[in-house]
């Protein structure tokens, strides 16, 4: 199984010779014996995301490993189990990524599109997710992983906030090379259901913890994208 801990606003998931992948900014796939969720504090501006993780993993006596950074509280981490998937998740809405479709503008509010300008200040309100799988899988599974769970991710968050995603959103997906091997990781597998349960419900569970009257509103957020051009559509 994957153990979980939490101490000093950080969230260890641990599996020893564990295989990862990760969409964080040293992402791509590594092994790793523990992996973790981090808590930034307000205004967190560095950009040697390296050595501030050393530091904070250090302070807390864990040792190095892969990272996502979070502007939200560790007190809000939920863990969800199902199965052969664990799933520890972060859920702020600070900074919503709005995509209207077909016209629909009804959530942007007054949020004004910034498009892809890295220059901009980073804000906290992202949802991470570290999910473990107690199978072994191929680095192509652990890639069909990534996207059922981002899949997962988005669908609830459309359901309760009316938005897919943040503009800071990091997921961690690994699982166990000793295990019983499976080749896919689809929404229709064993492995691909418990992750897409095991998402909605730590994500709402951590949502719940952090906003007492529900989730904020896209259109009374302060920092956001709203994705609002339009592209060219043709036949291939």
């Amino acid at each position: 199984m994957f153990e979980t801990t939490c101490r000093d606003g950080i969230a260890q998931v641990r599996h020893e010779g564990a295989s990862w992948l990760s969409t964080a900014w040293d992402g791509g796939y590594c092994e790793s014996d523990a992996v973790y969720n981090v808590s930034v504090p307000t205004g967190f501006a560095r950009t040697d995301l390296d050595t501030y993780r050393e530091g904070r993993l250090a302070d807390a006596g864990f040792p190095v490993g892969p990272t996502l950074l979070t502007g939200v509280e560790m007190c809000h981490a939920r863990v969800a189990e199902n199965g052969p998937v664990t799933v520890l998740a972060t859920a702020g809405l600070s900074n919503p990524a709005v995509l209207p479709v077909d016209g629909d503008d009804t959530s942007a509010g007054g949020i004004d599109e910034r498009g892809s300008d890295d220059t901009e200040p980073w804000r906290p309100g992202t949802v991470n997710l570290v999910v473990g799988v107690d199978r072994a899988l191929s680095d192509g599974a652990l890639a069909t992983l990534l996207g059922t769970v981002v899949e997962a991710k988005a669908a609830t968050l459309l359901a309760v906030a009316d938005v897919p995603g943040t503009t800071s959103d990091a997921v961690l997906v690994g699982a166990d090379p000793s295990a019983a091997p499976v080749e896919f990781a689809g929404s229709a597998t064993e492995v691909g259901a418990a992750a897409r349960a095991c998402v909605r419900d730590a994500v709402l569970a951590s949502l719940d913890a952090r906003y007492d009257d529900g989730p904020p509103a896209p259109a009374d957020a302060e920092y956001g994208v709203v994705t609002d051009r339009q592209s060219d559509v043709r036949a291939p």
